[in-house]
């Protein structure tokens, strides 16, 4: 849909009529979340569709206008056509970082009547001296409020309608007319919505983005050695050539002696053991200090800068909990729970335990509370005081919904353009409202997704459904706390089905590595979905040039991402097949001009054969068209006609085509 005439909106009078004497109805109003009480989404550059039931007594026509502006920026104004059965609707385009608003203003068309009318009459033959000159005081009362050249415009029109003559006829049907007459309408006695309906608009790349996670720590020059920023520069091509654009770190702060926990998530550790990144602060210092066997301040800042000349983001993980050891528990006890037994209770999910781990008491009596929010806020202001824009949110469903509303308010204030990615693996309705309070991007149930039904149905709530106007999805296929039973027992044909499944359903999407990519497939316990041996308690020394590594195919999913228009977008459309073992999806850009369609072999073990049956208006096509299918995976081409087209994969070579559509010839 493109935008149509969207235009300043003149200073001049608001509507004073009050709701109940308003003449025009306006309802049925979307986007609208909640009533207004909570923003949709859009990034800079995508358009804003709005839709409204809009109508009045009588035979009146009406008009209608969405108003939008930024916060601090022009009123504009987009005139609203009219789709039948009195719903219409208008779009505009965004092209700013920050806080919009958008309404609509409608009112009954004095003019646009008379025009109709006026047409009609000299239809039937009738005399329409009278009729004339009613345009023309129409006209005379626009040229009254109108300035500058529009005036005169105006006041000449009017002349020429109370000639009479065919040019009376002629400009009483001037689109340029209409337009002048629309432009000075007086909305003194307009209505208008009744809500100011609030619209956020992020950066580019909170629509899209290829995530890699992974522990500094790992990645020592010399084996057995703890790893530091200078060591990670270094590995920073690495992931760079796979073309990833964010580089996700887990916490990067000293880590808590007390109780600490050893390899395999064991209550004891033994002398040497790293301990979990989660368990946040020594003596050391907290959650503004960086673990000193990974460097200073300094090198973070240059470790920030080494990524960014790369084309890659850091984002740091926010775990706002912290170890027995961490400053805050001495200097402000009062921020945490005390059990009977006089110590401070420990973070559990019963069965499970996390002893070197204190979460925050967020529930506080005043003025405690104020003083802990604000301490929490100032550890955020802290790290985009150095320069980092993307957070990774740990658990943020275990504190109060009103302290991140607050707190990603508050950073928005100074830093916009800032990026929070909502870890909360919970109830939908949870997840949900996360979104809706600020939170950028949300990591999903895709992981637990696996069967053609589960997919289609998951993947249609959160691009089809209400939930597209707030929630962003973020796939990943593993964590360091989440190795499927698929990833478990699919072998390498699951890890690249997976892969391609993440990358091309969503807009944006992560891995952990490089376990994703050199195929770490052993859990800790049979039903468990724990790495054995896991990073999260160890430091791990990868062998990244062993044979079958994925980093080929990452990196070519990658490149066709970032030249493939359509994937920047999540415009999904599913199609069927007689095997139900293959996903067949297609996605087009804005403009309609990329298409991409996309066969996945969901089975990890046995090729798979059958026919589509495309949905052929989706891909931009006529039913019986013929077509080229180019496979960007492997650079081959096949001629296709209609819905019907015959698809084998074998998952041990490749489990997917990705293919871009291109027509015949």
């Amino acid at each position: 849909m493109v935008d149509i005439a969207t235009r300043p909106l003149p200073e001049r009078a608001e509507p004073t009529a009050s709701p109940l004497t308003q003449s025009v109805v306006i309802e049925g109003v979307w986007p609208e979340i909640d009533a207004g009480r909570f923003a949709i989404k859009r990034t800079v550059g995508e358009q804003v569709v709005v839709e409204a039931d809009i109508f009045t007594y009588g035979h009146e026509q009406v008009a209608a206008d969405l108003i939008w502006w930024h916060v601090d920026g022009q009123r504009n104004a987009v005139p609203m056509t009219p789709l039948g059965n009195d719903r219409w609707r208008a779009a505009f385009t965004v092209e700013r970082v920050g806080e919009h608003r958008y309404t609509i203003l409608a009112w009954r068309d004095r003019f646009g009547t008379w025009a109709a009318d006026l047409v009609k009459r000299v239809a039937a033959g009738q005399d329409i001296r009278v009729d004339l000159e009613i345009g023309a005081r129409l006209v005379d009362e626009a040229a009254e409020r109108a300035t500058g050249r529009d005036a005169k415009l105006l006041a000449a029109a009017a002349k020429t309608l109370r000639t009479g003559r065919a040019a009376a006829i002629d400009k009483a049907a001037s689109p340029h007319l209409a337009e002048l007459m629309r432009r000075w309408t007086d909305h003194t006695t307009s209505s208008r919505y009744a809500r100011d309906l609030p619209l956020w608009v992020d950066r580019e790349r909170a629509r899209f983005s290829a995530w890699y996670e992974l522990f500094p720590r790992s990645y020592a020059a010399i084996p057995g050695e703890h790893g530091t920023f200078a060591d990670l520069e270094r590995h920073l091509d690495y992931v760079a050539e796979m073309g990833f654009d964010v580089l996700y770190l887990p916490p990067i702060h000293p880590i808590g002696v007390t109780n600490r926990k050893g390899k395999n998530n064991a209550t004891t550790a033994e002398p040497g053991d790293p301990g979990s990144p989660w368990a946040i602060g020594s003596a050391a210092g907290g959650h503004k200090a960086i673990h000193p066997q990974l460097g200073t301040l300094e090198d973070f800042r240059r470790l920030l800068a080494s990524a960014k000349a790369r084309g890659l983001e850091i984002a740091l993980d926010l775990a706002f909990q912290c170890s027995p050891d961490h400053p805050y528990v001495k200097e402000h006890p009062e921020w945490f729970r005390w059990r009977p037994d006089g110590v401070v209770q420990y973070a559990e999910n019963p069965p499970k335990k996390y002893e070197d781990i204190y979460p925050f008491e967020f529930e506080l009596p005043e003025p405690h509370r104020s003083a802990l929010w604000r301490e929490l806020l100032s550890v955020v202001e802290f790290w985009c005081e150095q320069g980092v824009r993307i957070f990774r949110v740990d658990n943020p469903h275990t504190k109060p919904f009103r302290f991140w509303e607050w707190l990603i308010a508050e950073i928005r204030r100074s830093y916009p353009e800032t990026i929070f990615l909502s870890e909360a693996f919970t109830r939908p309705k949870v997840m949900y409202h996360l979104a809706k309070l600020g939170f950028t991007q949300s990591y999903t149930y895709f992981a637990w997704r696996t069967s053609r039904w589960e997919l289609t149905d998951y993947v249609t709530e959160l691009t089809q459904g209400p939930v597209r106007e707030f929630f962003r999805p973020n796939f990943w296929p593993n964590t360091p706390d989440i190795l499927t039973d698929q990833l478990q027992h699919g072998g390498r044909p699951a890890f690249m089905a997976r892969l391609i499944l993440a990358a091309t359903l969503s807009s944006n999407y992560g891995i952990y590595g490089p376990a994703f990519e050199l195929g770490e497939h052993v859990a800790v316990a049979p039903g468990k979905e724990e790495y054995l041996h896991s990073e999260k308690y160890e430091i791990k020394r990868w062998d990244l040039d062993q044979p079958g590594s994925l980093k080929p195919l990452i990196a070519r999913v990658n490149a066709i991402r970032r030249e493939q228009p359509a994937l920047h977008y999540n415009s999904i459309r599913f199609h069927s097949s007689d095997n139900d073992q293959f996903l067949i999806y297609s996605k087009r850009d804005p403009m309609g001009q990329n298409v991409i369609l996309v066969v996945v072999n969901l089975d990890p073990v046995y090729t798979q054969a059958g026919w589509t049956r495309l949905t052929m208006p989706d891909l931009g096509l006529g039913w019986d068209d013929a077509f080229v299918v180019h496979d960007l995976l492997t650079d081959a081409r096949y001629h296709w006609r209609g819905p019907h087209n015959y698809v084998e994969l074998n998952p041990h070579h490749l489990p997917a085509h990705l293919f871009r559509v291109e027509r015949a010839g």
